[in-house]
């Protein structure tokens, strides 16, 4: 009885926690799954709306990595509250907003405030859970961190079709009520040390903001803007360079830096750092990539995208029993590399995808990449986190978390380029087929005009229709072939993935921070 008292003072804080994590998650694809319903209610541009996701990524890159020193500060519990309070308040406020500026200010403020919830839970799981029992915790981190993105455009479809795009914010509000309620009331893992504010090296902290800052802002409109084209992207990648060159510098000189930039010197965590940027790259691409295809190639809703995707959500959840149930049997290492090897195969079999694929098609693919997904998250957490003495864990867990998210803004500039470049190629080479002497062109040309004629009354009006329509098959089908090429990129970044995971060790559980955590 003793036991399962303990237990349950164990397991209930924690799982509140990750009602936290799970909500900020949640929150970036519900919001990117319906852009353009929320630029449509405010009456923004195409390129205004895009800073919506924009400013709120910025802001959360921006404070992934201080939640390490936020947390010796102010303790795991006022931070965890302050960050679900923030993030319940301006959920609010963006729900409210009067216009696209107001909308950009409180998106940005909500990734800033929110951020810290995420990594507080990943160190949080190594006070509360020791042992074998850490192969849960880690198996509900993983869980967490794959299914949340994937489910985020199945509920924004079902809130935008069947309520408004101000309920895309509000369904935070009960949730991170409670959350913000119950945490002061349950977590007491440390205590807070104010003195640190008066060491903190706050030159550090501007450069890192200012590098990380510009940083994602290239990654994430430099598609829409040709890259390097364009001044303002240019300036930009030369201010994040210059930016982490001097926050390197700082931070390996400086007594207290704010990131332990010493953590990469540990074998476990460089490599668990880099299996975490692939990570992000993979699933973050991959959600970026399939509602692409769905809403552009085939017309589908937002709902209609929704429910095709679904099935990744629910092979994930099927994965964790059975990840729980190997991982106290194997070494994780092995779990991990069958997960990435899985997650390639699943991205090679995208790789035959036709401009018709709907949900029967996806079914299989998305099984295979659904349900591989926490033996890639959770032993990279374990191995990767759970190898660092505890005094170094906290400012450790911010530069983790902060690859997996700049792992998914990398992926998907990488994919929008690829997107971007191979349509381009394959339409010109589609093109170039489409001459006189294609007798199947052709015939398919007289049939359209005669059918195109008969409708607008004319041959010549006829003919124009049917050169506009031809124009469509062949941008469609070099679009879906520039998919296929961006889902053979991931398959091989998860194959590069998977031939480095050997390089890890596998390490003893270590003790539990102190009470202090100082």
């Amino acid at each position: 009885m003793q036991s399962f008292k303990q237990a349950l003072r164990d397991v209930f804080p924690f799982v509140v926690m990750c009602v936290g994590m799970f909500i900020a998650l949640l929150d970036i694809q519900i919001v990117a799954s319906s852009l353009q319903d929320i630029g449509g209610g405010l009456s923004a541009s195409r390129d205004q709306i895009g800073w919506v996701q924009t400013s709120y990524l910025i802001a959360e890159i921006v404070m992934i990595p201080l939640s390490g020193w936020l947390t010796r500060v102010f303790s795991t519990r006022w931070l965890f509250t302050a960050s679900a309070a923030g993030f319940t308040a301006t959920s609010m406020l963006c729900g409210i907003a009067w216009n696209i500026e107001s909308m950009i200010v409180f998106r940005a403020l909500q990734g800033l405030l929110g951020a810290s919830m995420i990594p507080t839970v990943f160190t949080s799981s190594f006070h509360y859970f020791q042992g074998q029992r850490r192969v849960y915790s880690a198996a509900v981190i993983g869980t967490i961190a794959s299914i949340a993105p994937t489910l985020g455009p199945v509920i924004g479809g079902w809130i935008t079709d069947t309520l408004n795009w101000h309920w895309l914010f509000y369904i935070n509000l009960f949730p991170g009520l409670v959350v913000t309620i119950l945490v002061p009331l349950l977590v007491k893992i440390d205590e807070p040390d104010l003195k640190l504010l008066k060491e903190a090296d706050y030159p550090g902290i501007v450069l890192m903001a200012i590098g990380l800052g510009t940083l994602e802002y290239v990654l994430e409109e430099g598609s829409r803007w040709n890259w390097f084209d364009d001044s303002t992207i240019k300036t930009c990648a030369y201010v994040s360079a210059v930016a982490g060159v001097l926050f390197l510098i700082r931070s390996l000189t400086f007594e207290r830096p704010v990131a332990d930039l010493r953590a990469f010197a540990n074998r476990n965590f460089s490599v668990g750092c880099f299996l975490s940027f692939i990570t992000g790259v993979s699933i973050f691409s991959t959600i970026y990539l399939t509602p692409l295809f769905l809403g552009y190639v085939r017309g589908f809703s937002a709902w209609d995208t929704g429910v095709a995707i679904f099935s990744t959500g629910a092979a994930s959840l099927a994965g964790v029993p059975v990840y729980i149930a190997l991982a106290r049997r194997f070494d994780t290492r092995w779990l991990m590399m069958f997960g990435l090897a899985c997650f390639g195969v699943a991205m090679w079999s995208y790789s035959f995808i036709t401009h018709d694929w709907g949900r029967a098609e996806l079914l299989v693919p998305q099984l295979l990449r659904g349900f591989p997904q926490v033996f890639v998250v959770a032993p990279a957490v374990n191995l990767g986190l759970g190898s660092l003495p505890a005094e170094r864990l906290k400012y450790a867990s911010g530069l983790f978390n902060m690859m997996r998210n700049l792992g998914g803004a990398v992926g998907i500039a990488a994919c929008s380029a690829i997107l971007n470049d191979r349509t381009n190629l394959h339409f010109l080479r589609i093109a170039s087929n489409l001459t006189p002497s294609n007798g199947a062109m052709n015939k398919l040309m007289e049939g359209m005009t005669l059918r195109y004629g008969a409708i607008l009354g004319s041959t010549e009006a006829g003919h124009a229709a049917a050169l506009k329509q031809l124009w469509r098959l062949a941008y469609r089908e070099a679009s879906t072939m520039a998919y296929a090429d961006a889902f053979r990129a991931i398959m091989i970044a998860c194959v590069i993935a998977t031939l480095l995971v050997p390089l890890m060790r596998n390490v003893a559980a270590p003790s539990a921070p102190s009470g202090g955590g100082h």
